[in-house]
């Protein structure tokens, strides 16, 4: 093996120069770094040779799987016809605007246009800008305010971070931001009490119309959700939810804004959340699974009613250096094309979707489950001290942190948060696979009963 290139070199390396997002930099010098070496299908290999199944395609991100070389080959084509050029002042290339037309093309008319970014991050900026500048051309430059909702996510940018209801996130930096307000989340399992599911869907979802009143109609400009919370915790909203919002929306002349990051281009077996759950957002914002993750690009689905008042507004001082950047809309071409052609987006929604909801129901016997849920490739196991009552763990942090290392000290990468498991795998995950993901985490969930946890 080259020196240079060994696991322990690599890490070294990694660690005198390198700072990574969301880490704890002490713990990491302590526990030093792991370099992961190759990819194929759902699996992620280290630099040492060891499997890792990855039940969360990246960061909810690789949907076709590790390894297509398609990409790899239409990406070097392009690059070698031309490697860059901007789309700022009227200019395009054939990449950015094919993929306008295509990713538009999924939205059943609902929104016609794209701004392209680097990612959901920028994304987020971007329809924030935007919003505020559609309701000044409008003639009302008071709606400025924006609603969004705790535990959720929206990116790391100031705005985004703002936009997103995570605590620790704005305690670093003095966020929010003025303009960012912060209603409840539909988590049902937590906070519904004795309300039933379809109650408690509606009470959180007219806490936005309560925050309106409290900020005046003429002063909010929008209000911003996730489909499904996908860092909070994968939380599912109640069937009431999102008809509410859509109603609230319409009726108090706000813009409604579906952040479409996690759940768009078929991980609910559908190309979009909104469309699973049947609303029509103003807006949308896009990423990880527009390519897979091959290559970094996102942006924001526009409607027509928005685009039309846009263009009234002269110049938009809004942009970003790879904003349609010619090699990244090739990827996302050629992973559109392969979710095309392979129907995995009608495969999640017909078939390995329902598999795997069947599959992680099994799991609710387990005396510390209190309950799961999925939709479509994502999914999340909600962990109980008690799962008569809906008791949670004193921890939740250390119940959630006790099973996802086991599962990765047993090669299953998924995710926790608090103490909900989240799994988010590939498109492309079979049956085989899927069972032996449930097997691995009943094999955490054993190890959390072991540790006996208050």
């Amino acid at each position: 093996m080259d020196p240079v290139r060994n696991s322990e070199n690599m890490s070294a390396i990694d660690l005198a120069h390198h700072i990574h997002p969301f880490c704890d930099m002490k713990d990491m010098a302590r526990h030093g770094t792991q370099i992961m070496a190759r990819g194929e299908g759902i699996w992620i290999f280290d630099s040492q040779g060891n499997p890792y199944m990855d039940a969360f395609a990246g960061l909810w991100c690789v949907n076709i799987g590790y390894g297509r070389k398609e990409i790899g080959e239409a990406v070097m084509r392009q690059m070698n016809e031309l490697p860059y050029y901007n789309t700022f002042f009227g200019t395009s290339t054939q990449p950015a605007t094919l993929l306008a037309q295509k990713v538009t093309s999924y939205t059943q008319g609902l929104m016609s246009h794209v701004f392209f970014t680097s990612s959901g991050s920028e994304a987020t900026d971007t329809w924030f800008r935007l919003a505020r500048i559609y309701w000044k051309v409008l003639g009302q430059p008071s709606k400025k305010q924006v609603i969004a909702r705790r535990n959720a996510y929206h990116g790391s940018t100031v705005a985004g971070a703002s936009l997103g209801g995570m605590k620790h996130m704005h305690e670093q930096g003095d966020l929010p931001i003025e303009g960012i307000h912060h209603i409840g989340q539909p988590y049902w399992y937590a906070d519904g009490g004795d309300l039933t599911p379809a109650e408690f869907g509606l009470k959180m979802a007219r806490e936005l119309e309560a925050k309106i009143d409290e900020l005046g109609e003429e002063n909010v400009a929008a209000f911003v959700g996730e489909p499904i919370q996908g860092a909070g915790g994968v939380i599912i909203p109640p069937d009431t939810y999102w008809p509410e919002i859509e109603r609230i929306c319409r009726a108090r002349n706000i813009l409604l804004i579906a952040d479409e990051v996690v759940c768009g281009f078929g991980r609910l077996g559908s190309w979009f959340g909104h469309q699973h759950f049947g609303f029509k957002p103003d807006m949308a914002s896009i990423a990880k699974g527009l390519s897979s993750g091959y290559l970094p690009i996102g942006g924001v689905l526009i409607s027509e009613k928005v685009a039309a008042v846009l263009a009234e507004a002269g110049d938009i001082n809004h942009g970003y250096t790879y904003s349609g950047h010619p090699v990244c809309a090739t990827a996302a071409l050629e992973n559109l094309r392969i979710v095309e052609e392979e129907g995995l987006v009608e495969r999640v929604r017909d078939d390995i979707g329902p598999y795997l909801a069947q599959a992680l129901k099994t799991l609710e016997d387990h005396e510390v489950v209190g309950q799961v849920e999925s939709v479509g490739l994502l999914g999340a196991v909600q962990l109980a001290k008690d799962k008569s009552t809906r008791q949670r763990f004193k921890d939740p942090d250390r119940a959630g942190r006790v099973v996802r290392g086991f599962c990765y000290d047993h090669q299953l990468i998924m995710r926790a948060t608090a103490d909900r498991m989240l799994i988010s795998p590939a498109l492309i995950i079979s049956r085989e696979e899927v069972d032996g993901l449930v097997q691995y985490i009943r094999h955490g969930l054993d190890h959390l009963r072991e540790q006996h946890l208050d």
